[in-house]
């Protein structure tokens, strides 16, 4: 009898302890799922993560989601799915560079914003409003563990951690988690420059940081992913040098204070809230027009109505509300 051959998945296995870091996440150490399946031929299970991640229906909504302005005009402005691209491909760049894991990078970064609610963070206040607590963070995690296909995706636990501890506060158990975490940071400070600047939300980026990271969108992120490359390399944590981050954190705090904030990007907000608001109460004065019985039983009323307006898309809210806010046109036969 011949040897037995390995799988695809075996494969690359065993590569990752010769290719990758000694800080990296090895696939076949895995923590595992909360229902065990039968190991995929070719893929790792980080890969195999990833491929749900991108195939579910909530990431496929990610694209008629805010990110920062209110239904624009003009198509080049981000949304919440070219957000999370950018995050991935900036996520992944110093993944390899640091020979981290990338499928779990990947993973953790097309999944880390998929309970984003519909209008960004202004739907987010709102939620947390009316129900006592909501963080699109645990959302995300609810997403892939519960809602999504009735039963979540049945990821790995160190994705579903990365997903859960991508905000600042919070730290992953993986560095892969870590990268993302930093690369979330870097993408949307970097955009929503890029996004303002078109809008005219603001004219000009103070030359402090221009000098600092550079006169372009792309040098500036360029500037930034080199910073905690060479911070990072051979340690166990991931880190910008301390002399960017202090500078880094200051043009966070511009962005707020110049774009997140008060800006006419935000006009809009109080509008968008009170849809939120005005749907929820709807939903829980109706619940049965949401049609999820079911969800009803096993969740409660609270939790299923923030599911459902959780995941609306800003066209699909506005649609609801008009449907039933919005009198309709009638024609005399």
């Amino acid at each position: 009898m011949g040897e037995k051959t390995q799988t695809y998945r075996q494969v690359r296995e065993n590569l990752e302890y010769s290719m990758l870091s000694k800080f990296a996440t090895k696939a076949s150490q895995s923590r595992g799922r909360e229902r065990d399946i039968k190991p995929c031929t070719m893929r790792t299970a980080f890969a195999r993560d990833r491929d749900r991640i991108l195939h579910c229906k909530s990431f496929r909504r990610l694209k008629h989601k805010t990110q920062v302005f209110l239904s624009p005009e003009g198509d080049h402005y981000r949304t919440r799915l070219t957000h999370t691209l950018e995050v991935s491909q900036i996520a992944r760049t110093i993944s390899r560079c640091l020979r981290l894991n990338e499928d779990l990078t990947e993973a953790i970064a097309l999944g880390h914003d998929l309970g984003h609610t519909p209008f960004g963070h202004a739907g987010e206040r709102v939620l947390n409003e009316l129900t006592g607590h909501f963080e699109h963070n645990e959302q995300s995690l609810r997403v892939v563990e519960v809602l999504e296909d009735g039963c979540g995706l049945n990821l790995t636990y160190e994705v579903r951690d990365g997903i859960l501890k991508h905000k600042k506060s919070l730290v992953p158990c993986t560095l892969e988690g870590m990268v993302v975490s930093v690369s979330d940071m870097i993408a949307y400070v970097n955009h929503d420059i890029d996004d303002a600047l078109r809008a005219n939300i603001i004219s000009e980026i103070p030359s402090e940081y221009l000098a600092a990271f550079g006169d372009t969108h792309g040098v500036r992120i360029n500037t930034m992913i080199t910073d905690v490359v060479s911070s990072s390399d051979g340690k166990a944590g991931i880190f910008m040098s301390e002399e960017v981050q202090p500078l880094f954190e200051k043009l966070r705090k511009f962005m707020f204070e110049n774009v997140y904030f008060g800006s006419k990007a935000k006009s809009e907000e109080g509008t968008a809230e009170q849809l939120i608001r005005s749907l929820f109460t709807h939903f829980y004065e109706n619940p049965a027009e949401i049609k999820r019985d079911a969800e009803l039983e096993k969740y409660g009323l609270v939790q299923t109505v923030t599911d459902y307006i959780a995941g609306m898309t800003d066209r699909y809210a506005v649609r609801v509300f008009e449907d039933i806010y919005i009198p309709k046109g009638w024609k005399k036969y």
